[in-house]
């Protein structure tokens, strides 16, 4: 291995959630001389952890405090309101950067396929989680809270999220993050009942035990799971895992519990159920579920097969939590089947110097953790590349000459400075109310704050 440290390596990460911390963290301890450029076409960063966590986790919020100790490091920098493909070009990023990595996530949901998917009042997670954490892109999303129960087709985390989110008292949603928008019509919103639909059973369902269990600690909330579903014994199979079994614990406390009927609101968990139709004139009025059996394949894989068995539920608002889907980028290899960037352990597929971490790697899976063992692979292989070749040659005014060209290209570009001017007013806007923060989400408010 030559020594290439007369000249430092530029790398330049497109996203700015937790894999993209993760790997800039990666990159700036490497043995190279490394300085990391970290674009967002948000005025903001963070990614999911400031527009995907729900708000009544500040524990896993907290995670940020780690990200903003990598953007006081020595040669980071921030560039916020920067879009790829329209303020900017791959191309472009090649030409100034010894190397670019993709850490965009999953952008996007993944379909039902069914009539009536896109009748009003049918609303994506993406964009409903979007819409309550102040994601600029969803501020006017305006879900109908004017209905007296939701239903909830998935059986994973964000689906219990989303449905918790519409049930929370009043008390707990003013204590959090919440958008004000959101808050406000969360707070107003008729609905009383979320409705969980799971395709598979009690076993397949992806939650983690401590959102489980933390249901039993609302107020007024009655938790209803159908006994029939989970009996008496199942969790007691030594081949399922510790976490199934733990959560196949709860929900049997549940159901031998029995919902609180004095409770103002309730939540209900019905396995076996995958949607085949909405229908509505003009907006969402019903859901068509279909019930289903479990079939264990030759794989061992199990499946959910339809019965042919129909039940009909009276709703005005679907939201659909079945996972997120990454979306190709302007010029970069895209598997659409999948929804990732083709990679071999975070190279890009037949490309040099472009590699991929996180969800547009991997797909979206795992926990906010998960990207960080990710972000080392891919940063592994990346730091090998580099410590092959010479940096470019570059003179001493490279970086500033990259600043300007993004300030040319970009009137609204937010830096590091702006994003703690942003940070520190939404700081101070929340702390009076007892709140982390209350989120600005204009674009144009946002700009203003950014500047000195």
């Amino acid at each position: 291995m030559e020594n290439h440290a007369t000249r430092p390596h530029h790398v330049a990460v497109v996203g700015s959630g937790p894999s993209g911390f993760y790997a800039a963290a990666a990159l700036l301890d490497a043995d190279l001389d490394v300085r990391v450029d970290m674009f967002d076409r948000l005025a903001t960063p963070w990614g999911l952890v400031r527009a995907g966590v729900a708000p009544d986790h500040p524990k896993i919020k907290s995670v940020s405090a780690q990200y903003d100790k990598t953007a006081r490091r020595e040669g980071f920098r921030f560039f916020g309101h920067v879009h790829l493909g329209e303020d900017i070009t791959r191309d472009e990023l090649l030409e100034r950067y010894d190397a670019v990595v993709y850490a965009v996530g999953s952008q996007t949901e993944r379909r039902l396929g069914i009539p009536g998917e896109d009748l009003p009042g049918s609303i994506a997670s993406v964009d409903f989680v979007g819409w309550y954490n102040g994601h600029p892109d969803h501020v006017d999303l305006a879900p109908p809270l004017d209905t007296e129960r939701a239903v909830v087709i998935g059986a994973g985390n964000v689906a219990l999220d989303v449905a918790r989110m519409v049930l929370l008292p009043e008390a707990d949603l003013r204590a959090t993050d919440t958008a004000d928008h959101a808050l406000d019509a969360l707070v107003a919103s008729s609905v009383r009942e979320a409705l969980i639909c799971g395709r598979r059973g009690p076993r397949e369902a992806a939650f983690t035990t401590t959102e489980l269990r933390e249901l039993a600690d609302i107020d007024d909330l009655a938790v209803d799971v159908d006994p029939e579903q989970v009996p008496a014994g199942i969790a007691d199979d030594d081949t399922l895992t510790k976490g199934t079994r733990r959560n196949l614990e709860i929900l049997r406390g549940f159901a031998e519990k029995g919902p609180d009927p004095a409770a103002g609101h309730r939540m209900v968990f019905r396995f076996l159920r995958s949607p085949v139709e909405i229908r509505g004139d003009g907006r969402v009025e019903e859901i068509v579920l279909g019930v289903n059996r479990l079939e264990t394949g030759e794989d061992g894989r199990t499946r959910a097969v339809d019965t042919g068995e129909r039940e009909t539920v009276a709703t005005g608002l679907v939201l659909r939590a079945v996972g997120y889907r990454g979306m190709a980028l302007p010029g970069v290899p895209f598997d659409d089947e999948t929804g990732t960037v083709p990679h071999e352990e975070g190279r890009i597929t037949g490309r040099d110097r472009e590699y991929v971490v996180g969800w547009i790697k991997r797909g979206p899976t795992g926990i906010i953790g998960t990207n960080k063992k990710d972000a080392n692979e891919t940063v592994r292989h990346l730091v090998a590349d580099l410590a092959d070749r010479a940096p470019a040659e570059r003179d001493d005014e490279h970086r500033a000459a990259v600043e300007s060209w993004l300030r040319e290209r970009c009137a609204d570009l937010v830096d590091q400075t702006g994003w703690e001017a942003i940070d520190a007013h939404e700081r101070g806007r929340g702390e009076p109310h007892g709140r982390p923060r209350v989120k600005v989400v204009d674009r144009e408010e946002l700009t203003k704050l950014s500047r000195p």
